[in-house]
């Protein structure tokens, strides 16, 4: 079943690439007392999260965060490398926060699953965005289609 607006995010843990190597963050980390703009990808580097999504929150990082945002992260069923390579290769690190779902456990625990091993890639994330206030679910947008029309920056824009 699908996490639904209103919904507490489970407690799990995610990897995130630092200065001194892979750190673990743990869900109440992350989200714990905080206003949180969390976008979802099917994995760094792929075309349209590369090229469409994840470049639209970094050109609109500055508006986010003047609209009470405290972070603006991103996840992926990619491993922690993967993740803090896209990062340097984005000119997002420091800014968008890259966590690494490896084993797609947060993926799994939301329903927001995607499953493309029939194209070789395994289970990876839906494409979505949500904000998220203290660890409570507030907007939450699945992308229907191939674009970013719904979880992209400028729709999380106009709900904060």
């Amino acid at each position: 079943m699908t996490i639904a607006v209103g919904q507490k995010l489970p407690d799990l843990t995610f990897a995130t690439m630092t200065e001194d190597g892979p750190k673990s963050l743990s869900t109440a980390e992350i989200f714990g007392g905080k206003k949180v703009v969390l976008f979802g990808v099917p994995g760094a580097f792929t075309p349209t999260c590369n090229n469409n999504h994840l470049p639209g929150y970094l050109e609109n990082y500055d508006a986010i965060l003047a609209k009470g945002v405290d972070t603006i992260a991103v996840v992926a069923v990619n491993d922690v490398f993967v993740m803090g390579a896209w990062a340097r290769f984005t000119g997002s690190e420091g800014k968008i926060v890259h966590l690494a779902d490896g084993s797609g456990n947060f993926a799994k625990a939301t329903g927001l699953e995607l499953d493309l091993t029939e194209r070789g890639l395994g289970v990876r994330n839906q494409r979505f965005s949500m904000i998220v206030e203290d660890g409570v679910v507030k907007q939450l947008n699945i992308e229907e289609s191939a674009g970013v029309a719904n979880s992209g920056a400028a729709a999380v824009l106009e709900q904060l």
